[in-house]
Protein backbone atom coordinates (compact mmCIF):
# COMPACT_ATOMS: atom_id res chain seq x y z
CA UNK A 1 0.00 0.00 0.00
CA UNK A 2 1.72 3.33 -1.29
CA UNK A 3 2.47 6.07 1.73
CA UNK A 4 0.43 8.81 1.22
CA UNK A 5 2.44 11.98 1.42
CA UNK A 6 0.45 14.03 4.23
CA UNK A 7 0.98 11.10 6.67
CA UNK A 8 4.34 13.39 7.52
CA UNK A 9 3.01 16.90 7.12
CA UNK A 10 6.40 18.33 9.50
CA UNK A 11 9.20 19.76 6.88
CA UNK A 12 11.82 19.61 8.91
CA UNK A 13 15.15 18.42 8.08
CA UNK A 14 13.64 18.38 4.47
CA UNK A 15 14.58 19.35 0.92
CA UNK A 16 12.12 22.21 -0.44
CA UNK A 17 11.21 23.48 -3.53
CA UNK A 18 9.02 26.52 -3.87
CA UNK A 19 6.68 27.79 -5.63
CA UNK A 20 4.94 31.22 -6.03
CA UNK A 21 2.03 32.34 -8.39
CA UNK A 22 1.70 36.06 -9.02
CA UNK A 23 -1.64 37.32 -10.39
CA UNK A 24 -0.80 41.06 -11.37
CA UNK A 25 0.95 42.29 -13.85
CA UNK A 26 3.13 44.72 -11.60
CA UNK A 27 7.00 44.71 -11.72
CA UNK A 28 8.70 43.02 -9.24
CA UNK A 29 10.46 44.17 -6.33
CA UNK A 30 13.18 42.18 -5.19
CA UNK A 31 13.32 38.12 -4.90
CA UNK A 32 9.02 37.02 -4.75
CA UNK A 33 10.13 34.12 -3.10
CA UNK A 34 12.36 35.85 -0.26
CA UNK A 35 9.82 35.68 2.64
CA UNK A 36 8.73 31.99 1.75
CA UNK A 37 12.10 31.09 1.87
CA UNK A 38 12.71 32.34 5.35
CA UNK A 39 9.75 30.76 6.38
CA UNK A 40 10.90 27.46 5.12
CA UNK A 41 14.26 27.99 6.90
CA UNK A 42 12.34 28.83 10.10
CA UNK A 43 10.92 25.43 9.81
CA UNK A 44 14.19 23.72 9.27
CA UNK A 45 14.14 22.89 6.02
CA UNK A 46 16.36 23.63 2.83
CA UNK A 47 15.35 25.40 -0.15
CA UNK A 48 16.46 23.75 -3.14
CA UNK A 49 14.83 25.27 -6.04
CA UNK A 50 12.55 27.83 -6.70
CA UNK A 51 9.71 28.56 -9.53
CA UNK A 52 7.51 31.44 -10.09
CA UNK A 53 4.73 31.71 -12.65
CA UNK A 54 2.35 34.94 -12.89
CA UNK A 55 -1.21 33.90 -14.51
CA UNK A 56 -3.99 35.53 -14.60
CA UNK A 57 -6.14 33.72 -12.80
CA UNK A 58 -5.32 30.66 -10.68
CA UNK A 59 -5.72 27.13 -12.19
CA UNK A 60 -9.23 25.59 -10.36
CA UNK A 61 -7.88 22.31 -10.56
CA UNK A 62 -3.62 22.77 -9.76
CA UNK A 63 -3.23 26.35 -9.17
CA UNK A 64 -0.73 26.26 -12.09
CA UNK A 65 -0.82 25.41 -15.10
CA UNK A 66 -0.40 21.66 -16.59
CA UNK A 67 2.36 22.51 -18.11
CA UNK A 68 4.22 24.57 -15.36
CA UNK A 69 3.09 21.36 -13.09
CA UNK A 70 5.32 19.26 -15.16
CA UNK A 71 8.34 22.05 -14.96
CA UNK A 72 7.70 21.53 -10.85
CA UNK A 73 7.68 17.59 -11.16
CA UNK A 74 11.00 17.59 -12.97
CA UNK A 75 12.38 20.53 -10.75
CA UNK A 76 11.37 18.09 -7.41
CA UNK A 77 12.80 15.36 -9.54
CA UNK A 78 16.16 17.10 -10.51
CA UNK A 79 16.79 18.81 -6.71
CA UNK A 80 15.53 15.49 -4.91
CA UNK A 81 13.08 17.63 -2.86
CA UNK A 82 10.58 16.05 -0.41
CA UNK A 83 7.91 19.03 -0.27
CA UNK A 84 6.59 21.43 -2.45
CA UNK A 85 5.76 24.81 -0.54
CA UNK A 86 3.29 27.10 -2.53
CA UNK A 87 3.44 30.68 -1.24
CA UNK A 88 -0.34 30.63 -1.88
CA UNK A 89 -3.45 29.46 -0.46
CA UNK A 90 -4.94 26.00 -2.00
CA UNK A 91 -7.77 24.34 -1.59
CA UNK A 92 -7.94 20.71 -0.39
CA UNK A 93 -8.33 19.18 -4.08
CA UNK A 94 -5.59 21.08 -5.51
CA UNK A 95 -3.50 19.89 -3.11
CA UNK A 96 -4.32 16.18 -3.63
CA UNK A 97 -3.91 16.96 -7.60
CA UNK A 98 -0.45 18.63 -7.59
CA UNK A 99 0.73 15.79 -4.88
CA UNK A 100 -0.63 13.42 -7.43
CA UNK A 101 1.43 14.85 -9.96
CA UNK A 102 4.36 15.43 -8.58
CA UNK A 103 4.74 12.46 -5.88
CA UNK A 104 5.60 15.12 -2.98
CA UNK A 105 3.90 16.15 -0.22
CA UNK A 106 2.40 19.47 -0.70
CA UNK A 107 1.81 22.31 1.82
CA UNK A 108 0.65 26.15 1.09
CA UNK A 109 1.31 29.38 3.30
CA UNK A 110 -0.87 28.69 5.81
CA UNK A 111 0.16 24.94 6.29
CA UNK A 112 3.78 26.24 6.65
CA UNK A 113 3.26 29.04 8.90
CA UNK A 114 0.90 26.63 11.25
CA UNK A 115 3.81 24.20 11.65
CA UNK A 116 6.52 26.61 12.63
CA UNK A 117 4.11 27.59 15.12
CA UNK A 118 3.48 24.19 16.81
CA UNK A 119 7.61 24.12 16.73
CA UNK A 120 7.73 27.23 18.68
CA UNK A 121 5.38 27.01 20.97
CA UNK A 122 6.56 26.95 24.58
CA UNK A 123 3.82 27.29 27.23
CA UNK A 124 0.46 25.55 27.59
CA UNK A 125 -1.31 28.47 26.59
CA UNK A 126 0.55 28.57 23.30
CA UNK A 127 0.20 25.29 22.61
CA UNK A 128 -3.60 25.39 22.97
CA UNK A 129 -4.02 28.46 20.80
CA UNK A 130 -1.60 26.63 18.07
CA UNK A 131 -3.53 22.89 18.09
CA UNK A 132 -6.93 24.88 17.37
CA UNK A 133 -5.81 26.99 14.84
CA UNK A 134 -4.19 23.37 13.17
CA UNK A 135 -7.67 21.69 13.85
CA UNK A 136 -9.72 24.36 12.53
CA UNK A 137 -7.47 24.66 9.67
CA UNK A 138 -7.78 21.02 9.19
CA UNK A 139 -11.38 20.04 9.67
CA UNK A 140 -12.61 21.43 6.20
CA UNK A 141 -9.88 19.54 4.58
CA UNK A 142 -10.32 16.64 5.97
CA UNK A 143 -12.13 15.01 2.47
CA UNK A 144 -9.20 15.79 0.47
CA UNK A 145 -7.07 14.61 2.37
CA UNK A 146 -8.37 10.64 2.48
CA UNK A 147 -6.64 9.98 -1.03
CA UNK A 148 -7.14 6.15 0.09
CA UNK A 149 -11.37 6.63 -0.11
CA UNK A 150 -11.37 5.11 -3.52
CA UNK A 151 -10.07 2.51 -2.53
CA UNK A 152 -12.33 1.28 0.20
CA UNK A 153 -15.55 3.34 -0.64
CA UNK A 154 -17.70 0.72 -0.71
CA UNK A 155 -19.25 -1.40 -3.97
CA UNK A 156 -20.67 1.45 -5.49
CA UNK A 157 -17.58 3.07 -6.37
CA UNK A 158 -17.09 6.69 -7.22
CA UNK A 159 -19.74 8.70 -9.94
CA UNK A 160 -19.31 10.36 -12.89
CA UNK A 161 -19.63 13.68 -10.62
CA UNK A 162 -16.68 12.83 -8.53
CA UNK A 163 -18.74 11.52 -5.48
CA UNK A 164 -17.78 8.59 -3.53
CA UNK A 165 -20.36 6.13 -3.66
CA UNK A 166 -24.02 6.45 -3.66
CA UNK A 167 -26.86 5.67 -1.17
CA UNK A 168 -26.08 2.06 0.65
CA UNK A 169 -22.89 2.27 -0.72
CA UNK A 170 -20.98 4.46 2.07
CA UNK A 171 -17.61 2.17 2.70
CA UNK A 172 -15.75 2.51 5.74
CA UNK A 173 -13.55 5.21 4.03
CA UNK A 174 -16.06 7.66 4.58
CA UNK A 175 -17.65 6.11 7.91
CA UNK A 176 -14.71 7.07 9.03
CA UNK A 177 -14.41 10.75 7.80
CA UNK A 178 -17.62 11.47 9.92
CA UNK A 179 -15.89 9.71 13.26
CA UNK A 180 -12.48 12.13 12.39
CA UNK A 181 -14.80 14.86 12.24
CA UNK A 182 -16.53 14.08 15.34
CA UNK A 183 -12.85 13.62 17.50
CA UNK A 184 -11.93 17.07 15.17
CA UNK A 185 -15.18 19.11 16.85
CA UNK A 186 -15.45 17.71 20.03
CA UNK A 187 -11.46 18.33 20.60
CA UNK A 188 -11.78 21.43 19.05
CA UNK A 189 -14.81 22.86 21.45
CA UNK A 190 -12.67 21.55 24.26
CA UNK A 191 -10.00 23.57 23.57
CA UNK A 192 -12.00 26.69 23.31
CA UNK A 193 -13.37 26.28 26.32
CA UNK A 194 -9.83 25.87 27.62
CA UNK A 195 -8.80 29.42 25.81
CA UNK A 196 -11.61 30.88 27.21
CA UNK A 197 -10.50 31.00 30.29
CA UNK A 198 -7.13 31.64 29.61
CA UNK A 199 -8.90 34.57 27.82
CA UNK A 200 -10.66 35.52 31.01
CA UNK A 201 -7.53 34.85 33.23
CA UNK A 202 -5.28 36.77 31.13
CA UNK A 203 -8.03 39.93 30.81
CA UNK A 204 -8.31 40.06 34.61
CA UNK A 205 -4.74 40.37 34.56
CA UNK A 206 -3.69 43.21 32.06
CA UNK A 207 -7.13 44.86 33.50
CA UNK A 208 -5.67 44.62 37.09
CA UNK A 209 -2.95 46.98 35.56
CA UNK A 210 -4.85 49.77 34.40
CA UNK A 211 -3.49 52.06 37.09
CA UNK A 212 0.05 51.35 35.33
CA UNK A 213 0.88 53.62 31.74
CA UNK A 214 1.03 50.05 29.51
CA UNK A 215 2.97 50.23 26.40
CA UNK A 216 2.87 47.17 24.29
CA UNK A 217 5.71 46.49 21.45
CA UNK A 218 4.36 45.21 18.13
CA UNK A 219 5.47 44.47 14.68
CA UNK A 220 6.83 42.13 11.46
CA UNK A 221 8.39 39.16 12.95
CA UNK A 222 11.72 39.26 12.95
CA UNK A 223 11.75 43.31 13.49
CA UNK A 224 13.71 43.21 16.42
CA UNK A 225 10.77 43.40 19.05
CA UNK A 226 12.65 40.91 21.56
CA UNK A 227 15.81 42.70 21.15
CA UNK A 228 14.70 46.08 22.26
CA UNK A 229 13.26 44.47 25.06
CA UNK A 230 16.17 43.29 26.65
CA UNK A 231 17.54 46.43 25.70
CA UNK A 232 14.81 48.91 27.23
CA UNK A 233 13.45 46.38 30.46
CA UNK A 234 16.80 43.68 30.27
CA UNK A 235 13.94 41.28 30.90
CA UNK A 236 16.69 38.66 29.08
CA UNK A 237 13.76 37.68 26.20
CA UNK A 238 15.04 34.56 23.75
CA UNK A 239 16.42 36.54 20.45
CA UNK A 240 16.77 34.88 17.49
CA UNK A 241 17.67 35.90 13.36
CA UNK A 242 14.44 33.75 12.00
CA UNK A 243 11.06 34.37 11.27
CA UNK A 244 9.11 33.39 15.12
CA UNK A 245 11.32 33.04 17.17
CA UNK A 246 9.08 33.44 20.31
CA UNK A 247 5.36 33.31 20.74
CA UNK A 248 4.89 33.97 23.97
CA UNK A 249 3.84 37.63 25.56
CA UNK A 250 6.52 39.24 27.83
CA UNK A 251 5.78 42.07 30.14
CA UNK A 252 8.50 43.60 32.49
CA UNK A 253 8.95 47.10 34.04
CA UNK A 254 10.51 49.92 32.23
CA UNK A 255 12.72 52.70 34.42
CA UNK A 256 12.03 55.75 32.92
CA UNK A 257 14.28 57.58 35.24
CA UNK A 258 13.33 59.96 38.42
CA UNK A 259 11.01 57.39 39.82
CA UNK A 260 8.75 57.01 37.04
CA UNK A 261 8.19 53.47 35.30
CA UNK A 262 5.76 52.03 33.19
CA UNK A 263 4.64 48.41 31.59
CA UNK A 264 6.30 47.36 28.79
CA UNK A 265 4.74 43.78 26.49
CA UNK A 266 6.55 41.89 23.78
CA UNK A 267 3.99 40.31 21.53
CA UNK A 268 3.80 37.51 19.13
CA UNK A 269 5.27 39.17 15.76
CA UNK A 270 3.01 39.33 12.82
CA UNK A 271 3.14 38.81 8.95
CA UNK A 272 1.46 39.18 5.52
CA UNK A 273 -1.49 36.64 5.08
CA UNK A 274 -1.62 36.18 8.24
CA UNK A 275 -3.63 32.62 8.68
CA UNK A 276 -7.20 34.05 10.00
CA UNK A 277 -7.42 30.94 13.03
CA UNK A 278 -4.42 32.24 14.12
CA UNK A 279 -5.23 35.59 14.56
CA UNK A 280 -8.92 34.67 16.58
CA UNK A 281 -6.86 31.85 18.83
CA UNK A 282 -3.49 33.95 19.76
CA UNK A 283 -6.15 36.96 21.09
CA UNK A 284 -5.19 35.67 24.41
CA UNK A 285 -1.19 36.61 23.51
CA UNK A 286 -2.07 40.15 22.13
CA UNK A 287 -4.50 40.68 25.20
CA UNK A 288 -1.75 43.29 26.05
CA UNK A 289 -1.96 44.90 22.98
CA UNK A 290 -5.80 45.47 23.06
CA UNK A 291 -5.53 47.38 26.33
CA UNK A 292 -2.19 49.08 25.76
CA UNK A 293 -2.35 53.16 26.20
CA UNK A 294 0.78 53.42 23.47
CA UNK A 295 1.86 50.30 21.11
CA UNK A 296 5.43 50.74 19.78
CA UNK A 297 5.36 49.37 16.02
CA UNK A 298 8.70 48.24 15.40
CA UNK A 299 10.04 47.98 12.09
CA UNK A 300 13.18 46.28 10.28
CA UNK A 301 14.66 49.51 8.19
CA UNK A 302 17.27 47.11 6.65
CA UNK A 303 14.63 44.98 5.41
CA UNK A 304 14.21 45.96 1.27
CA UNK A 305 10.37 45.45 2.10
CA UNK A 306 9.98 47.35 4.79
CA UNK A 307 7.00 49.75 3.61
CA UNK A 308 4.96 46.31 2.71
CA UNK A 309 5.65 45.03 5.87
CA UNK A 310 4.68 48.50 7.71
CA UNK A 311 1.33 47.81 5.90
CA UNK A 312 1.13 44.56 6.87
CA UNK A 313 0.95 45.14 10.29
CA UNK A 314 -1.47 47.86 9.95
CA UNK A 315 -3.57 45.91 8.39
CA UNK A 316 -3.51 43.11 11.42
CA UNK A 317 -3.98 45.89 14.03
CA UNK A 318 -6.92 47.23 12.14
CA UNK A 319 -8.43 44.06 12.19
CA UNK A 320 -7.85 43.62 15.64
CA UNK A 321 -9.97 47.17 16.34
CA UNK A 322 -6.64 49.62 17.14
CA UNK A 323 -6.31 51.44 14.32
CA UNK A 324 -7.07 54.55 16.08
CA UNK A 325 -4.89 52.80 19.13
CA UNK A 326 -1.87 55.60 19.83
CA UNK A 327 1.20 54.37 18.07
CA UNK A 328 4.84 55.29 17.57
CA UNK A 329 6.47 54.21 14.85
CA UNK A 330 9.95 52.73 15.27
CA UNK A 331 12.64 52.39 12.45
CA UNK A 332 14.94 49.55 13.78
CA UNK A 333 18.30 48.32 13.12
CA UNK A 334 19.45 51.73 11.29
CA UNK A 335 23.00 50.07 11.84
CA UNK A 336 22.29 47.58 9.87
CA UNK A 337 20.99 49.36 6.89
CA UNK A 338 22.87 49.66 3.45
CA UNK A 339 20.32 51.08 1.01
CA UNK A 340 20.28 54.58 2.62
CA UNK A 341 18.62 56.17 0.29
CA UNK A 342 15.71 53.47 0.44
CA UNK A 343 15.94 54.88 4.13
CA UNK A 344 15.56 58.19 3.67
CA UNK A 345 12.35 57.66 1.66
CA UNK A 346 10.89 55.57 4.31
CA UNK A 347 11.68 58.33 6.42
CA UNK A 348 10.18 61.35 4.67
CA UNK A 349 6.91 58.41 4.59
CA UNK A 350 6.67 58.34 7.86
CA UNK A 351 8.56 61.34 9.54
CA UNK A 352 7.16 61.14 12.80
CA UNK A 353 8.82 57.66 13.08
CA UNK A 354 12.25 57.64 15.32
CA UNK A 355 15.13 55.93 14.45
CA UNK A 356 16.82 53.29 16.65
CA UNK A 357 19.16 50.36 16.62
CA UNK A 358 18.15 48.26 19.49
CA UNK A 359 21.68 46.38 18.99
CA UNK A 360 23.84 49.59 19.93
CA UNK A 361 21.53 51.52 21.68
CA UNK A 362 21.31 54.12 19.21
CA UNK A 363 18.39 56.19 19.92
CA UNK A 364 17.18 54.63 22.83
CA UNK A 365 17.54 58.14 24.95
CA UNK A 366 15.11 59.91 22.01
CA UNK A 367 12.53 56.72 22.63
CA UNK A 368 12.73 56.90 25.72
CA UNK A 369 12.37 60.31 26.12
CA UNK A 370 9.26 60.28 24.02
CA UNK A 371 8.05 57.69 25.71
CA UNK A 372 7.99 59.78 29.31
CA UNK A 373 6.47 62.81 27.16
CA UNK A 374 3.41 60.86 26.05
CA UNK A 375 2.62 59.05 29.31
CA UNK A 376 3.00 62.33 31.42
CA UNK A 377 0.24 63.10 28.53
CA UNK A 378 -0.70 66.95 28.17
CA UNK A 379 -0.43 68.55 31.50
CA UNK A 380 -2.49 71.00 32.89
CA UNK A 381 -1.31 73.24 35.87
CA UNK A 382 -2.95 73.13 39.08
CA UNK A 383 -2.50 73.12 43.23
CA UNK A 384 -3.33 69.82 44.87
CA UNK A 385 -3.21 69.39 48.83
CA UNK A 386 -2.81 66.05 50.08
CA UNK A 387 -1.93 64.94 54.12
CA UNK A 388 1.32 65.70 54.79
CA UNK A 389 1.88 62.15 55.85
CA UNK A 390 1.10 60.19 52.89
CA UNK A 391 4.69 59.73 51.60
CA UNK A 392 2.86 57.18 48.86
CA UNK A 393 0.92 60.36 47.35
CA UNK A 394 3.63 62.43 47.74
CA UNK A 395 6.45 60.05 46.52
CA UNK A 396 3.82 59.24 43.33
CA UNK A 397 3.29 63.46 42.87
CA UNK A 398 7.47 63.92 42.46
CA UNK A 399 7.46 60.96 39.97
CA UNK A 400 4.48 60.98 37.64
CA UNK A 401 4.08 65.34 37.51
CA UNK A 402 6.32 68.09 37.49
CA UNK A 403 6.16 69.61 41.15
CA UNK A 404 6.48 73.25 40.31
CA UNK A 405 6.40 74.59 44.01
CA UNK A 406 5.67 73.21 47.59
CA UNK A 407 4.74 74.22 51.15
CA UNK A 408 3.32 72.81 54.10
CA UNK A 409 -0.01 74.10 56.43
CA UNK A 410 -1.69 72.52 59.03
CA UNK A 411 -0.25 69.50 58.87
CA UNK A 412 -1.37 69.56 54.57
CA UNK A 413 1.19 69.58 51.69
CA UNK A 414 0.31 72.01 49.39
CA UNK A 415 1.55 71.52 45.65
CA UNK A 416 1.53 73.67 42.70
CA UNK A 417 1.56 70.86 39.61
CA UNK A 418 1.43 70.50 36.35
CA UNK A 419 -0.18 66.58 35.77
CA UNK A 420 -1.83 65.31 32.84
CA UNK A 421 -5.36 63.93 33.56
CA UNK A 422 -4.50 60.11 33.81
CA UNK A 423 -1.89 60.47 36.28
CA UNK A 424 -4.67 63.24 38.26
CA UNK A 425 -7.00 60.32 38.35
CA UNK A 426 -4.26 57.49 39.58
CA UNK A 427 -3.44 59.90 42.44
CA UNK A 428 -7.30 59.60 43.69
CA UNK A 429 -7.51 56.58 43.46
CA UNK A 430 -4.53 56.41 45.49
CA UNK A 431 -4.83 58.55 47.90
CA UNK A 432 -8.48 58.89 49.41
CA UNK A 433 -7.94 62.99 50.91
CA UNK A 434 -6.62 64.98 47.61
CA UNK A 435 -7.99 68.21 47.44
CA UNK A 436 -7.92 70.81 44.66
CA UNK A 437 -6.74 74.05 45.52
CA UNK A 438 -8.23 77.55 44.01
Amino acid sequence: MAIDPRDNLSVRRENALLVKIILDDRPLMGDPLAELAELTHSAGAFVVGRAVQRRKAYHPATCVGKGKLDEIRQRADAYEADVIIFDNELSPSQIREIEKATRRKVLDRSELILDIFASRARTREARLQVELAQLEYTAPRLRGMWTHLERISGAGGATGAGIVGGIGTRGPGESQIEIDRRLVDRRVAALKRQIVEIDERKTREVRARKDFYTVSLVGYTNAGKSTLMNALTHAGAHTEDRLFATLDTLTRRWELGNGRYLLLSDTVGFIRDLPPHLVASFRATLEEALHADLLLHVVDAANSDADAQIAAVEDVLADLGLRDRPTLLLLNKIDAVADHAALTVTRQRHPAALSISARTGEGLDRLQAEVDRRMRGEQRRMTLSVPAHDGRALSFLESFAEVLDRRFEDGRAILDVAIAPRVLDHLHRLAADVRHGE
